[in-house]
């Protein structure tokens, strides 16, 4: 081989080498999330990966259920779940107290620096029961009433006298079903979900005062199912279970006339649910003066990722304010990370919304919403309250003989807990 050929085979593979290397140097990060977070993945994703170039960042997403059920799986196992996963808020707790997660408050990460940046509240919920900080923030669902505006102005309401209180939000729903044949909810429920999670008291969790013991015989509980089962019985609701196709149909029809949720929802109704119905939907405060959250999701670390540092620089991406505020356009995920709220945008109409500056409320809300503290056996208690509360509501069971049962059972199979 001549000299000259030598030459540029050697230039040659010095050009190609370093291509090779980077590479093969590249990481593979996986999320694990659900929709409409593909949606929003889309978008930052690749951005994501030209800010971390020793990154390859892919996701994988499974409906709602099929996504907690594989991590629960995964985590039981060790090993199927992805660098990075997406938690519902309803299920963080039980996924944390488990131990599956990396403590994200030690070194490396120390994640209580990043505290100020994050609704008081939603901060709180990602810790565990020992202060420990597991799973960070990444969306909110500051509670909030979505209404059909065509039906309040054909019945010559306002908005705001329908939720002075309790009793006006369900006299409005009386003369719905009488004048209009609409129900007022998909499902009564939902109020009483509403009360027991947005009515805590300042130290104590959803289900347990602040020495261990049981609220569920506590005027909330009972207020709640009394309230939940006055409406049904009324006929005011459908009876409907969330995320099903005849509860899609019911808001996409107009079938029902509110829905009481999270910020999150007007995402999924402009994008997928009723995108046609725009200009027919208002947003508002809750009944009754209260201020509570709905639904929100976390990112974690699953024990079992062998890239841990890599998948904590994919999270701060996450929840830094650029990305939050991506995800407020794309999907109408409301920011976890408080640096967003002086953005134009939150003053910005809302054309879906019909014009109304609803981010405004959001933030509003996001604010005066009070954190709840974490017990072990929150996720026993979820269980038997529910129970509770559907004995109650589709059953007709007497309220207040139904939940004091509950709350023996609950004392019962959380005394080695406490």
């Amino acid at each position: 081989m001549s000299t000259s050929i030598t030459r540029r085979l050697v230039l040659l593979s010095s050009l190609i080498l370093p291509v090779a290397v980077s590479a093969a140097a590249k990481k593979e990060i996986r999320i694990d999330g659900f929709p409409d977070y593909d949606s929003h993945f889309k978008v930052v994703v690749p951005e994501l990966m030209k800010a971390n170039p020793d990154l390859d960042v892919k996701y994988l997403i499974n409906n709602h259920d099929d996504h907690h059920k594989k991590l629960t799986n995964n985590l039981a196992t060790g090993s199927g779940a992805g660098d990075v996963v997406l938690v519902d808020v309803g299920r963080l707790g039980a996924f944390v107290n488990a131990g599956g997660f990396v403590n994200l408050s030690q070194a490396p990460y120390e994640a209580d620096k990043l505290a100020s940046q994050f609704a008081p509240y939603s901060w709180t919920q990602g810790k565990g029961t020992d202060g420990q900080q597991y799973a960070i923030p990444v969306d909110l669902g500051p509670g909030v009433l979505f209404y059909r505006r065509d039906y309040v102005e054909g019945l010559g309401y306002k908005i705001e006298d329908i939720t002075k209180d309790w009793d006006s939000y369900i006299a409005y729903g009386v003369e719905l079903k009488k004048k209009k044949g609409v129900a007022l909810i998909g499902n009564a429920s939902d109020i009483a979900e509403l009360i027991v999670n947005a009515t805590v008291n300042e130290g104590e969790g959803l289900y347990f005062d602040k020495s261990g013991k049981s609220l569920l015989t506590s005027e909330r509980f009972v207020k709640a199912l009394t309230l939940a089962k006055k409406v049904h019985d009324l006929g005011l609701d459908l009876g409907l279970t969330s995320w099903t196709n005849e509860w899609y149909e019911a808001l996409r029809e107009g079938k029902v006339a509110t829905q009481l949720s999270g910020a999150w929802l007007l995402g999924h109704l402009k994008n997928w649910i009723a995108p046609k119905s725009a200009g027919l939907w208002g947003v508002s405060n809750l009944p009754a003066g209260i201020y509570g959250s709905w639904g929100g999701s976390f990112l974690a670390i699953p024990k079992q990722s062998k890239n841990p540092a890599e998948a904590w620089r994919v999270i701060q991406y996450l929840v830094s304010k650029e990305t939050q505020l991506q995800g407020l356009k794309g999907i109408a995920a409301f920011p976890a990370n408080t640096q967003t709220y002086s953005d134009k945008i939150f003053a910005e109409p809302v054309d879906y919304l019909k014009g109304q500056k609803a981010r405004l409320l959001f933030a509003d809300t996001a604010k005066k919403i009070r954190a709840t503290k974490p017990f072990k056996g929150d996720q026993i208690a979820v269980t038997i309250y529910q129970n509770a509360l559907e004995e109650v509501i589709r059953q007709g069971k007497d309220v207040q003989s139904t939940i004091a049962q509950a709350d023996q059972l609950l004392t019962r199979r959380t005394k080695s807990l406490r």
